[in-house]
């Protein structure tokens, strides 16, 4: 669900409110998501003051946050993790860390992204978060933390809080007890708020001549993205709770602690 309207933080979304199976729902004010950080004002933004937030973790590379840095509030406890280090190190190709700066040459995205090569792109790297050891530490940090109490209100994000942030989001649901339509719902329904922060790049980019069918691939998230992701678990784990347990490495008694601080 959509927490109150933040002046400050982009697509600021508490997972409070989400349906699970047996008429269950998300605890709210527990486990909220968003974009960056970066130009957070508490002060001046009353929904995120009244958030009361303890710990915040950063999904980001280190050149996202060394280009935006998280502005926080006093007190909050702020935890790096970066998912994609494994996947940019491994490859040439560029990742969701830096793929809107393609955006900025017609020429140069058509050639790296057009023809459905941004599609296949994102698709790599959805399923990087399911196999590389840096997502695995990220996740598994989302997941104990979420877990623990004395973590308070917990808010996790990326840049536009979409891809890293949707997958986090995507697995707490399914370990919490949401059908697959619910996760697919609550992934895809960031768009409209993406989608309008990145409008003036959008705009700029098809105005330069670019197809913004590619800059809607970049922007968005689309269901073969998640899919993708899921598809990894399956073929490498045989479910979501194998996953966690022996690709995250997160016991089933922190599982069961999850489930009990979030399930309402």
């Amino acid at each position: 669900m959509t927490a109150k309207p933040s002046t400050t933080v982009a697509n600021l979304r508490d997972l409070g409110g989400t349906p699970l199976t047996g008429g269950r729902t998300v605890r709210s004010g527990l486990l909220l998501r968003s974009g960056a950080l970066d130009r957070l004002d508490p002060a001046a933004d009353p929904a995120v003051a009244a958030l009361g937030l303890r710990t915040v973790i950063d999904l980001r590379s280190d050149a996202e946050r060394a280009d935006h840095p998280d502005r926080i509030p006093d007190g909050v406890r702020l935890l790096v993790r970066d998912v994609l280090a494994d996947k940019m190190s491994e490859s040439r190709t560029p990742a969701a860390a830096q793929l809107k700066d393609l955006l900025v040459d017609p020429v140069v995205a058509e050639e790296h992204l057009g023809g459905g090569k941004a599609q296949a792109l994102f698709g790599s790297v959805y399923r990087s978060f399911v196999s590389t050891a840096s997502a695995h530490s990220a996740y598994r940090t989302l997941l104990t933390e979420a877990a623990d109490p004395q973590a308070g209100p917990l808010l996790f994000h990326c840049t536009a809080g979409k891809d890293r942030t949707g997958w986090g989001a995507t697995v707490v649901l399914s370990l919490l007890g949401a059908d697959d339509d619910t996760l697919m719902a609550e992934y895809l329904s960031v768009n409209p708020a993406v989608k309008a922060a990145f409008a003036p790049l959008i705009e700029g980019f098809t105005a330069a001549g670019g197809d913004p069918d590619i800059a809607l691939a970049l922007i968005g998230v689309f269901p073969s993205y998640l899919e993708a992701g899921l598809d990894e678990v399956r073929i490498r784990y045989g479910s979501m709770e194998k996953y966690v347990r022996e690709g995250l490495g997160v016991p089933d008694e922190t599982v069961e602690a999850l489930r009990a601080r979030l399930v309402a």
